[in-house]
C-alpha cells in the first residue's frame, strides 16, 4: 500500500515537474516571438516531449496561454506588492517607475506581456483576454490605492492616468531609449498625483 502511494506520489511529481517545462518553455517562446507565431508542435520540440504528454497537461494552446498570462500576473502582482510603501505614495511610485525603467533596460525586454497578448486576442469574451482584463483591473485597483494613500481627489481618474502612464513607459521602453524611462516616468507619477490632490 506505501509502495502504491509512493508511487502516486512520485508520478504528480514528476507531473508537476512536466507541466513546469512547458510552461516555462511557452513562456519564454510567447514573450520573444509573439503567442500566434509560436505553435504548440514548436513548444513541444523545445520542451521533447510527444504530443500526447503535452495534450495531457494542456488541452488546448489556448489553456497555455491562460496559464503563461496567469503565471506572468502572479510575478507582477507579487512585485507591485513588494515595492507598495504602505502610507508613502509618492515612494511607491518611484519604485514603480525604477523598476519598469530597470525591466526596460533587460536584453530581451519585448514590453508588457499583456499588452502584447491583447494586440493578438481582439474578442473580448475570449479566455486570454478575460485573463488580461482581470490582471489590468487589478493592476487599476493598486493605482487607485496608491492614489487613495495620496488623498487624491479623483481617486479613479488619477489611477487611469498612472496606468496610462505605466503603458506607455513600458511600450516606449521597448520602442525607444530604455535608459530614461524610471526618470520619466518618475516624473510623470508625481505630476499625476500633484494635481490631482486638492489644494
Amino acid at each position: 500500500m506505501a509502495a502504491d502511494a509512493n508511487e502516486v506520489v512520485t508520478r504528480s511529481s514528476s507531473g508537476s515537474a512536466t507541466r513546469a517545462r512547458i510552461l516555462d518553455a511557452a513562456s519564454e517562446l510567447f514573450y520573444s516571438r509573439g503567442i500566434g507565431a509560436t505553435s504548440a508542435d514548436r513548444i513541444i520540440e523545445r520542451v521533447g516531449i510527444t504530443k500526447v504528454t503535452f495534450y495531457r497537461h494542456f488541452r488546448t494552446k489556448s489553456d497555455l496561454v491562460v496559464a503563461y498570462l496567469e503565471q506572468q500576473a502572479s510575478a507582477e502582482c507579487e512585485w507591485m506588492r513588494s515595492v507598495h510603501r504602505a502610507g508613502d505614495p509618492l515612494g511607491s511610485l518611484h519604485a514603480l517607475a525604477t523598476g519598469i525603467g530597470s525591466v526596460s533596460c533587460r536584453p530581451g525586454f519585448r514590453g508588457c506581456a499583456f499588452i502584447n497578448a491583447a494586440a493578438e486576442f481582439a474578442d473580448p469574451d475570449d479566455p486570454v483576454r478575460m485573463t488580461i482584463d482581470a490582471h489590468r483591473r487589478w493592476m487599476l485597483a493598486e493605482f487607485a490605492e496608491i492614489a487613495a494613500e495620496a488623498g487624491a481627489g479623483g481617486i479613479d481618474s488619477a489611477a487611469r492616468q498612472l496606468m496610462i502612464l505605466r503603458d506607455g513607459a513600458m511600450v516606449n521602453g521597448y520602442l525607444n531609449e530604455p535608459a530614461s524611462v524610471a526618470a520619466t516616468l518618475g516624473a510623470a507619477f508625481t505630476s499625476v498625483i500633484t494635481a490631482a490632490i486638492p489644494v
